[in-house]
């Protein structure tokens, strides 16, 4: 129900325009590289997209944070659930996994994923850096990563679904009442807990709620 109060948030039912990404300025990203997109949440445990190949991958400047609302997948328009989206964070990077589309095959599953990333995400064009291929155990420590521009989805803030952040406790209460056509909302932020520990890349946001979860 449209202004209905979850937590330190109102979510607006009503569908509102998303606002424009920002460009990646960089000279150092490489424009003439292969189709890269980049997963930071379901992307990483669930990615259900044909890819030539797969590489951990770094965003530097962002920060993964359970501060999007969602109201297809994890939840429902009168009890949304909290998914993951990309903070601005200076200083600080993002791990997740690259994906590489074969270029006939790149416009048909970004049209795919705008329709699966509808809930309030943009497609934003970042900088990357990719690194070893994406394997259990893998170390995120090699030196010299390969700089590319890559494509993901992002849920600015303003965005119909955004969430915003809130204390770990509130956040894993919405989490625990939130369920959708894609399952329990609990499950989602566990399973990309578990995905995270194994390819090496344990995140701490994401840690602390699966382990909040649990008590």
């Amino acid at each position: 129900m449209a202004g209905e109060k979850t937590g330190g948030a109102s979510y607006h039912a009503a569908v509102a325009a998303e606002p424009a990404a920002p460009p990646v300025e960089s000279d150092a990203v490489a424009r003439t590289d292969p189709r890269w997109l980049f997963g930071y949440g379901s992307l990483i445990f669930r990615p259900a997209i044909p890819f030539v190949e797969r590489r951990r991958a770094r965003a530097p400047g962002w920060s993964r944070r359970f501060w999007q609302w969602s109201t297809d997948h994890r939840g429902e328009p009168w009890r949304p659930g909290r998914v993951v989206t990309l903070a601005p964070a200076p200083g600080d990077g993002c791990w997740g996994i690259a994906y590489r589309l074969a270029e006939a095959d790149a416009d048909a599953i970004l049209a795919d994923l705008d329709v699966r990333e509808r809930g309030g995400y943009v497609r934003l064009e970042i900088e990357l850096e990719l690194h070893a291929p994406a394997r259990q155990g893998a170390d995120t420590s090699a030196a010299s990563p390969r700089v590319v521009a890559g494509l993901t989805y992002q849920g600015w803030p303003g965005n119909r679904n955004y969430a915003g952040p809130a204390p770990l406790a509130e956040i894993a209460g919405q989490v625990m009442r939130g369920t959708g056509p894609s399952g329990a909302n609990a499950d989602y932020v566990r399973d990309l807990d578990t995905a995270l520990r194994a390819l090496g890349m344990e995140d701490t946001h994401v840690a602390a709620l699966a382990a909040r979860l649990e008590e």
